[in-house]
Parts: C-alpha cells; structure tokens; sequence
C-alpha cells in the first residue's frame, strides 16, 4: 500500500468512527510563483488564476480569502499525489491580501506565506501589487560586487601621485605592495585598481559564470571608497584615465589641516574627466556584448566636501568653468543644496549638516531645492542612456534621502518614473536594513541588499557571529528554529517578485568577510591584527554557506574574493585586495560548480521553496516546480548525522530516486553522481560534519 493510499484508508476510518479527520499538513502548499498564480506579476485589469495544493482527496474544502470575500476554490487538476485547487479573481489598481482557509469534516486550518496555522497572520498574508514588475533578468541573477581599487591594477598610468593631497590628516598615495592589508582608516591609501583593470579580468568574471557586475561609487572623489563624491558627471581619472598630467600645482590647506593639495588640477582636468567617461562607456559596451549587465553605486544622499557645490577644500574656487561653492559664499547657487546652521559667517567658517556628523560627507537637502532634485534625476537618466546603458542603480542608504519620510517616498517616486523610463528593464535597487515594505510597492525600488531575510539570519545561523564580526553567539549558531522564525518573519516583507532578485550576499564592503566569521573571533584589525581574520577558518561552513546562498531565492552576490579565499574582519579590512596568482583555486572551481548549478534551471531563478526537515543544526529545503524538484540539506554541525528526509511534498514520486549533483564538506567537494532511493516518499541518507549537499529529483525508479 503506498502513502496516499494509506492516508486514504485513514480518513475513511477516521470518518466511520467519528473521529477528527486526518489533515496531511505537509501536502499544503501555495505561494506566488508561476505554479500558484497565474500570472505571477498581474497587470491592473487582469484576471488571475490562483492555485492551492492539498494532498489528494484529503480535504473537503479550500476558500481563498481576501477583503471580505470567501471563494470556495474548485480541484482543476488531480494527480497520484496531489488535488489542486484554483480560482479566479480579477485585479484592479489596489494592494490585494490574501490567505486561505481549508476544511476537513470539523477541522479547520488557514494557510499564509508561513505554512499552515491555526489563524492566519496578517503580516504573513500574501498580496499583489498590480502592475509591479521587476525586470526578468534579475531574477535569480548571479551578481558580483567590485570594490574597484582593490580588484585588479590594469592601467598603471592613471595611479595616484604620491602625497597628492591630504584627507583627514592622511597623505594620500599608492600602497607599494598590492597584498598588503589595508591601513585602518586610512580612507586616502591606493592601490591602483581601475576600469581597466575590470575590463581586462572579463573574461575571469565570464568563465565564472557571472550575470551582472555591481561596481561600488566610480565617480570623481578624494577617498578610496568614493562614497564623498565630488562631481556626479564623471568618473575619477585614477579610475578612469589620465591623459593629460599638467596644469596649475596648488599649495592649499585648511584651518584644521584636513585638507591639502598639490595635483588636484589631474582630476578637475576636462580632457581627463572626458576620457575616463569615454573608457566607462566601452566598458559597458564589453560588458553588454558578453550578455552581462553592470550597476552602479548612486549615492544620492550626502555627497563629499570636495563636490564643486560645496567646496569647502576650495578646489573650484576662481575657476572660470564652475560657479562658486555654497562653502566659500553665503549667495552661491548651491547654498540651498545644504543645510547650514547655525549660518555662521562667510567665506570659510558655515557650520552644515553632515551625514551622522561627518563633516566631508554634507547631506544633501532636497526639499528646500528643486535645482538639486532635477540634477540628481538627470544624473540618474545620464548613466543609463547612451553612451553608457548601464542597467541599473544601487542607491546608497536609500531610506535616509531627504529630511523626511514623506519626501524620501516622493522622491523615489520621482526617481523610479525616470529610471523606468529611460529604460524599462533598469533594476533599481536599495540598500536599507530593516522592513523595506513601504518602499516595495511597484511605484518606487524594486528590492533590496537583503540583510534582514539573509545575511544576518545566514550568518547568525551558521556561524554564531553577526555580520561585524563583534559579537558571537554560541547559542544563535546551529539554531535552526531562530533561522527559520526570523526567515519567514522578513521575508513576508518582500513581493515575491523582489524577494527573486533581492541581492543575497554573505560579505560586503562594510561588513566581515564570511570566511572569517567561522573563526568565531570577533573585534576590529587594529586590535586583534590582520593574521587572526585568517586563522582556523573552517571552509566546510563556508562551503555550505555558498551553497545555500546559491539555491535560496535571489539573486546571489559575491564580494570580490570570496570565491578566492579572502578573508578580513570589518571595514576596512574586508577590504583587501583580490589575491591574484595566490587564489583558492579549489573555492573558485567550487564556486564555478555552483553558478553552473544554479544557473541550468529555472527552479533557483523562480521555483517555490518549501522546508523538508528542521532539526537543530540539519537544515533541508525544497527548491521545486511541478516540473523538477531539488533538495538542498545543510549540516553545520561538528559531528555526522544520519537523518531521514521526506521529500514526496515537493512532488517526487513516494518511489522515486535523487542523484547527487554536489556535495562539499570541511577537506573540499564532489560531484560524483551518487543516488538515493526513495520509499514511500522519503531517503536516508548520512551528512558529514560541516557538510552541504544538492540532490535532484530524477522521477521514478
């Protein structure tokens, strides 16, 4: 007798002697991909079919709940295992939340985005926005962060000029040694990488597997991380190129000595500025003709107190071609750009608002100046049309825009309008922490940089160490329960369609290297030195952590070097140098292995998601449509265990069998093709300790 049949004759006994019915929970199943609604991303206007799943003839009813209505659903399709239930509904311009309730004799359930429960939970409901689309490319695109000077040093002539200038008291200049780590805090150390350097490892990226290329700011700056820009129309020259190296030598310091120059007419030249935007301009070109795309870091919300408006290191003051800064006179064209209190006295001495104080970071204040509001959606316009096409934005601290909630949603209104159409299928992209809900309504981002619903859980979960690197929880570390509460509880904040192509990252350029987070050492460089980032990783949890980043939905990001092996507590440590000719080779091809995986079907791009076996430290989940089905199990602990997986709720035949496609633990990885039968919908199978598998669903025996 085999699993359905068994249920069957269950619930028919259960009937006769008066019992509650049996409800096989596991069988419930809907959520808003392409299977369950129909279509997935609705225009206003559109009739919709909406499916729920239930084990077959295990139910009496299904009714699909929204506003005030209840619609009884109808079984459209039966097969050995399944009933699935549909109805229609036509949408119009409005937010539609839904849920749905089942019956069987006198038990009844409700059924959200967090699996079945007693009494549905408004927060966990699923809902439509009409007309939100986001564009199909990044669903599921496997992404690559580029921290530009520290990738790779193709044009050594556009390298920066010993004690240049000076920048908070830092003498700015090259660092002799490309694998040397980071100075702390020296915001003014170089180490020469550029465009040109991105254009010639292409190939690298390509053979990797790489679909789109997010480069952090490139624009004119004084700093190495470039988020104080200084002119939003070009790209640096130390970035760029450097055609001409003459002109005027400055001797200018301030009052507090943050600031000195000697050669900055090499960045303020024209015909450098010119032809570092031509260079970018065939970037793009190479990228878009490999079948990549490239987004750029907007960082609209403060700039630097270089930028030509403020001018407060008088670099553009007396210049013919610029009009004065709002630092040097009180009755400059740029002094609403800002916020200056108390107004002080001119030249030299205004006292304005600084992002979290920083005085060579001055907020930008839109509200009091629609000059500045047009420039800045012209700038966001210029970069994605010819010559340039690039495919989207990443906006930088979006949620801090402006002085005020109620502006910030104007402006990204406004922001999304030009984006979408100058090019409809741009992505736009926030980072923002916390619930980004209000921003993810189809009239302003599409997603987000996913700490929340990733890489916080991810890291807390596998490694007990929270994304800095300053604390470590032994108690948080294999807490699978704590990994799934806080999973469903953020990701119910996403529309499916942003949750598809969330940037899902486990290291980036303000937070700890993931490799080094599994050392379980926490604190800063300057206290605990830059060898302790490398000492007594365990790359079996590394490995896993991949491996789960690139079977979860989204879009899976690299930071440059992970895939290598580079380690780095926070910034600005984990901002090291790729390790050219000293890589992981062994990472990369394992990498390489996983891109190639995730990338050959269209489950990881838009399938469903469904957990199969939650024990502490075990976790295993389904990535499923009707058409393939995956399972993905995850040990991180220090021991090996033998578990049992039921697998038929993905849709797997109870007499089926999976082939392993990947499996890595703590000495590297394979993908020998071994096979797991199963029997009555479920496999057993052993995981090693720190060990990480992907098997497919390959039908019946």
């Amino acid at each position: 007798m085999n699993q359905n049949s068994f249920y069957d004759y269950r619930r028919i006994l259960e009937y006769m002697m008066g019992m509650r019915p049996f409800l096989e929970k596991s069988a419930l199943f809907s959520d808003g991909t392409n299977d369950y609604r129909i279509p997935s991303e609705p225009e206003p206007g559109d009739e919709i079919r909406i499916r729920f799943r239930t084990a077959k003839n295990n139910v009496d009813g299904v009714w699909l709940c929204y506003g005030d209505k209840q619609i009884k659903m109808e079984v459209v399709e039966q097969d050995e295992q399944f009933d699935f239930f549909e109805t229609k509904i036509k949408v119009g311009t409005k937010r539609i939340v839904y849920y749905f309730r089942i019956v069987t004799g006198r038990l009844v359930c409700e059924y959200d985005r967090s699996g079945a429960v007693d009494e549905g939970c408004a927060k966990h409901f699923f809902y439509i926005y009409p007309g939100f689309h986001v564009p199909e490319w990044s669903k599921g695109a496997v992404m690559y962060q580029i921290f530009v000077d520290r990738f790779y040093n193709g044009d050594k002539t556009n390298d920066i000029v010993e004690d240049e200038y000076q920048y908070l008291c830092f003498h700015a200049g090259k660092s002799p040694n490309w694998n040397k780590c980071p100075d702390p805090y020296n915001v003014a150390q170089f180490y020469g990488g550029d465009l040109e350097g991105v254009r010639q490892k292409l190939d690298y990226l390509q053979d990797l597997g790489v679909d789109v290329i997010y480069l952090n700011p490139i624009f004119v700056s004084p700093s190495n991380h470039k988020y104080d820009i200084q002119d939003y129309d070009y790209v640096d020259p130390h970035f760029g190129k450097i055609v001409v190296d003459e002109g005027e030598v400055l001797e200018r310091y301030d009052e507090d000595n943050i600031f000195a120059t000697k050669y900055i007419s090499r960045v303020t030249d024209k015909r450098n500025l010119e032809a570092s935007n031509e260079l970018f301009a065939q970037l793009t070109k190479e990228i878009h003709e490999r079948g990549m795309k490239i987004i750029l870091d907007g960082v609209f919300n403060h700039c630097g107190s270089f930028n030509k408006w403020m001018d407060r290191e008088r670099i553009y003051e007396n210049k013919e071609e610029y009009k004065t800064g709002a630092y040097i006179a009180k009755d400059s064209p740029y002094h609403d750009y800002f916020k200056f209190e108390p107004e002080g006295n001119w030249p030299y001495n205004g006292v304005y608002n600084g992002w979290w104080g920083h005085e060579t970071l001055p907020k930008l204040q839109y509200e009091q100046s629609p000059e500045l509001e047009e420039y800045i959606l012209g700038i966001a316009k210029k970069w994605l049309s010819e010559p340039y096409n690039i495919d989207g934005w990443r906006l930088d601290v979006a949620a801090d825009l402006g002085m005020s909630q109620e502006y910030n949603h104007k402006f990204w209104k406004k922001f999304r309008k030009v984006v979408k159409e100058t090019n409809p299928d741009a992505l736009i992209l926030a980072e923002h922490y916390g619930n980004p809900a209000a921003w993810l309504k189809g009239d302003e981002w599409d997603t987000v940089m996913n700490y929340d619903a990733f890489m916080d859980p991810v890291s807390w979960f596998m490694t007990g160490v929270d994304k800095h690197s300053e604390s470590y929880q032994p108690e948080a570390e294999g807490n699978l329960q704590q990994f799934l509460d806080t999973m469903h509880y953020f990701m119910a904040d996403f529309p499916i369609q942003s949750l598809q192509c969330s940037m899902n990252e486990l290291s980036n350029h303000d937070h700890s290297r993931f490799l080094t987070r599994t050392n379980h050492k926490t604190g800063r460089v300057q206290y605990l030195g830059a060898k302790a980032a490398e000492e007594d990783v365990n790359k079996g949890v590394f490995r896993a952590a991949v491996m789960l980043q690139m079977t979860w939905p989204g879009a899976p990001t690299i930071y440059y070097g992970d895939e290598a092996g580079v380690c780095g507590f926070t910034d600005p440590d984990n901002r090291r140098t790729y390790p050219w000719g000293n890589e992981d080779k062994e990472l990369i091809r394992y990498h390489k292995e996983l891109i190639a995986l995730h990338k050959s079907s269209p489950v990881f791009k838009n399938g469903s998601l469904k957990i199969v076996k939650d024990d502490e430290n075990i976790l295993a989940y389904g990535r499923f449509t009707r058409a393939e089905q995956y399972v993905v199990i995850i040990n991180i602990a220090n021991k090996p265990e033998e578990i049992t997986i039921s697998a038929w709720e993905l849709g797997l035949p109870q007499e089926g069998c999976l082939k392993q496609l990947i499996f890595s633990n703590e000495d590297g990885y394979s993908t020998a093709p071994v096979e797991y039968k199963m029997q009555n919908g479920r496999f057993d199978i052993q995981m090693q300790r720190y060990s990480a598998v992907v098997l497919k669903g390959m039908g019946e025996e």
